[in-house]
């Protein structure tokens, strides 16, 4: 049997429906537009708070002198960006789901928020709630009512609507009114089955919905955070590269609300003062495994730009500057390394001991916690320095990272070479022949 043909009928079109899936699609574009500009807003107060006192340098000691009389002042702007993370999520759920709806984005998206928002109150005097008692749970550790709310309201207000139960005005009422009128029934249904809802589970079981939520998540959130569950989630990424399908896509769908969940523990944790402990993170893949791109194959690209190949020493030439910002699908479908026997053994063999060296990194303490998640883009060194709050080492993590990919692709991209030079010398030779 064909294994090429066996991979397309049975894992290629399963994982890319998966990939296509408008839920996932829905979470993943709620985190990277909505949730990352607030995220990285909150974390550069969060920095400027929290100094790396661990270098021991002049400066970093007069900063934390400076910053420690107005702490609280400047971890103000954290708590109200980072702090409310999971009620933007949630707005971005409704909104990026009913875009695929055919909805009115904006109302699915404020009718998901606010749904949410009234879940993580307890269901009593709302005047004798302090909000800091209920902030951490419209950041990080409300972030799975925050996509199941932004998901349930979104379809029924579709539900509803389609069944005609909305106000329809007649023609010629302005544009704005008529919104407002279509989505008044789904508001006034759903708000209060929420709090309905809310109200019983505080009844019964002195909880918010968040809470009991997160209660039975925690044992997913703590396996996600394991060796194990960093090592399977690459191996799927860059086995799904390897036929085609973007792998980082497919397992973000899944993965993001947990990776977030982390990061927003560490956040929390270094602000308190406590210990990190989350290393599963988005950045852990984006800035510290995926050097020049999945697969890590910035130094594999800096071999072509160089190499005795014509064909590859011009995919070479195309791809080198967006390698530098972690771009790398010239290399991947130009080189190519999809289906591409001898060069998908070192693509994912560097990253899977890439991780396997990052782990203990972090889980030893030797690298301090990720608290900040840059763009994918940010190039190598500056993205772990960022990543990590300003550690220096992390950055240099990142060119140990990629010399370890590069020394592992280099015997195997010199293998490559010599067919490819062995097939471009033979079509040379033929061509004056039939001439």
């Amino acid at each position: 049997m064909n294994i090429a043909k066996w991979l397309e009928d049975h894992l290629m079109e399963p994982l890319g429906k998966i990939a296509q899936n408008k839920y996932l699609q829905a979470i993943r574009d709620a985190f990277v537009i909505f949730a990352l500009p607030v995220i990285i807003t909150g974390a550069f107060f969060l920095i400027i708070a929290n100094p790396p006192s661990s270098l021991d340098w002049g400066i970093i000691n007069a900063w934390e002198n400076a910053v420690e009389p107005i702490q609280a002042q400047l971890l103000f702007p954290f708590n109200l960006t980072f702090g409310l993370m999971a009620l933007t999520v949630a707005f971005g759920v409704g909104y990026s789901l009913a875009i695929r709806e055919d909805m009115d984005a904006v109302m699915a998206g404020i009718l998901s928020m606010l749904a949410f928002f009234m879940t993580a109150f307890p269901v009593k005097d709302i005047t004798q709630v302090p909000f800091g008692d209920i902030l951490n749970y419209l950041g990080g550790q409300g972030l799975f009512v925050a996509i199941i709310l932004g998901i349930l309201t979104t379809e029924a207000m579709r539900f509803l609507i389609n069944k005609g139960v909305a106000f329809e005005m007649p023609a010629g009422v302005p544009p704005y009114v008529m919104r407002t009128f279509r989505a008044l029934v789904p508001f006034m249904l759903i708000l209060p089955l929420v709090w309905i809802l809310a109200w019983i589970v505080w009844a019964n079981f002195g909880v918010t919905i968040p809470q009991l939520v997160l209660d039975a998540f925690s044992p997913f959130v703590a396996a996600s955070n394991s060796y194990w569950a960093a090592l399977g989630m690459i191996l799927l990424m860059l086995v799904l590269w390897s036929i085609g399908i973007h792998g980082m896509n497919v397992v973000s769908s899944v993965a993001y609300p947990f990776w977030m969940t982390q990061l927003a523990s560490n956040a929390d944790a270094i602000e308190s003062g406590s210990e990190a402990t989350g290393i599963v993170t988005e950045p852990f893949f984006h800035m510290f495994t995926h050097i020049g791109g999945s697969g890590a194959t910035l130094g594999l690209v800096i071999f072509m730009v160089f190499s005795a190949s014509a064909q590859i020493k011009q995919v070479g030439k195309t791809a080198i500057i967006p390698s530098f910002f972690n771009i790398n699908e010239p290399v991947i479908f130009g080189l190519p390394i999809v289906l591409n026997p001898v060069l998908i053994i070192p693509f994912i063999l560097g990253p899977v001991i890439i991780v396997t060296v990052n782990y203990i990194l972090f889980a030893t303490g030797i690298l301090p916690p990720v608290i900040v998640q840059p763009p994918f883009t940010v190039p190598i060194f500056f993205g772990g320095f960022i990543a990590t709050g300003g550690s220096w080492l992390a950055g240099l993590v990142q060119i140990m990272n990629a010399v370890i990919a590069t020394v592992i692709y280099y015997p195997f991209f010199k293998r490559y070479e010599k067919q490819l030079v062995e097939e471009e010398q033979s079509n040379n030779e033929e061509q004056p022949a039939n001439s």
